[in-house]
């Protein structure tokens, strides 16, 4: 008796290690592929006006404060004044702080954190035909269906199908991305629940009868 449910208990488990493979394997058939250049910018947040900002000098706390990002694009820290801040990285403005304190302090080692992202660039916007076109505030790992179900979906005119992203690329143009909205809704198609960056801009064009 002892061996006969141990026989059916290793058999059970084997099955369940088999739906686990298969859901996996579905999981990530169902994920939409993105080029190495792709993953490398997820982490690119860029400042912005409006935004608040950590500045953390190590080992100099008296240095270290958190400043908002003046409407002129510039912050000011303790003994750095009128730093631009605006269109850069929290790495690149911690380089550029760390430059500037090099003439007041030896070896400073600073590191920016945003800590309230507010501007534009922190933003997906949604135009066209949808229900409440608007700016969304981005958050980290937001996709398609999350801005959809923000701006209330699609109206009855829109050309789903038709609808294409534009995302600022690093050397400052832009680039144009396909999405089947439509295909996404109703057929479920998941390739097109693409994930979003702050400061793109989802159109959603009207459709021609």
């Amino acid at each position: 008796m002892r061996r006969a449910c141990l026989r059916h208990w290793k058999e059970a488990e084997g099955k369940m290690l088999r739906l686990m493979a298969m859901l996996a394997v579905c999981v990530l058939a169902a994920a939409p592929a993105w080029s190495q250049e792709d993953a490398a910018a997820d982490t690119d947040y860029i400042i912005g006006p409006g935004d608040t900002i950590q500045v953390f000098v190590w080992r100099n706390p008296e240095l270290s404060v958190t400043v908002p990002v003046r409407p002129d694009g510039k912050v000011s820290t303790p003994l750095v004044e009128d730093m631009v801040a605006v269109g850069k990285k929290p790495s690149e403005l911690a380089r550029a702080i760390e430059t500037r304190l090099a003439e007041y302090i030896r070896n400073p080692q600073v590191n920016v954190i945003v800590t309230s992202a507010q501007s534009t660039f922190s933003q997906v916007t949604v135009i066209g035909q949808v229900r409440t076109p608007q700016s969304v505030p981005y958050r980290e790992g937001m996709r398609m269906m999350d801005l959809l179900l923000a701006v209330g979906g699609l109206t009855e005119f829109a050309a789903g199908n038709r609808s294409k992203l534009i995302r600022k690329q690093a050397d400052g143009k832009d680039r144009e991305i396909r999405v089947k909205l439509k295909d996404l809704l109703t057929r479920g198609r998941l390739e097109h629940n693409l994930e979003v960056r702050p400061g793109d801009v989802l159109i959603v064009p009207e459709a021609v009868f």
